[in-house]
């Protein structure tokens, strides 16, 4: 691996204010805003609009779309052709 071409690679916080959750991984995102994490660190924190927490597919609250309808309704126009 070359030397100093790299970004920094550090600990972030990530947090979904929508879901009130927040984690703590490693990226090279930066910011100027920091927050004290449950160890007693300060670490920089960046504000997500959605997460894991947050998102439909992953709470179960996903809406599923009546493609059958569609299908059928293509197969009349245009299925005897």
């Amino acid at each position: 691996m070359q030397q100093n071409i790299h970004p920094d690679y550090h600990p972030v916080v990530f947090r979904d204010r929508g879901a009130d959750s927040a984690f703590l991984t490693r990226s090279t995102a930066t910011s100027a805003k920091s927050i004290e994490w449950e160890d007693g660190n300060v670490y920089p924190v960046i504000d997500v609009d959605v997460s894991s927490a947050s998102h439909p597919f992953y709470t179960g609250r996903a809406r599923t779309l009546d493609t059958t309808g569609r299908v059928e309704r293509f197969k009349q126009r245009y299925g005897g052709r």
